[in-house]
């Protein structure tokens, strides 16, 4: 069973669901909006936002008629532990490689 980080990363490797990521992180959109900004009709762009949700990128709410689109917090926080995990193992990594190099002088 993949992780929520997983499905996050997954999801955010295609570039039209990146488009849509990056301009929800401007601020929270109805679909309308976002298929404008997008050389893909608006069925396109739901399909993209119905993956990104499932993946915890993105919530909805319901704003009369329409639904308005933002990132989920929480999903975000998760992608970002993620990505800093890795960034410390990297940043670990190479101090002991510099060190280690030292050594040998």
């Amino acid at each position: 069973m993949q992780t929520y980080q997983a499905w996050g990363w997954t999801a955010l490797g295609d570039p039209t669901r990146r488009a849509i990521f990056e301009r929800l992180a401007d601020r929270p959109r109805p679909v309308g909006e976002l298929a404008r900004e997008l050389p893909v009709s608006r069925p396109a762009v739901s399909q993209h936002l119905k993956v990104l949700k499932q993946a915890r990128l993105v919530v909805e709410q319901q704003a009369g008629n329409r639904r308005i689109y933002r990132l989920d917090p929480e999903g975000v926080g998760a992608l970002r532990a993620d990505l800093e995990r890795f960034w410390i193992k990297a940043l670990a990594n190479y101090k002991a490689a510099v060190e280690q190099r030292q050594g040998e002088d």
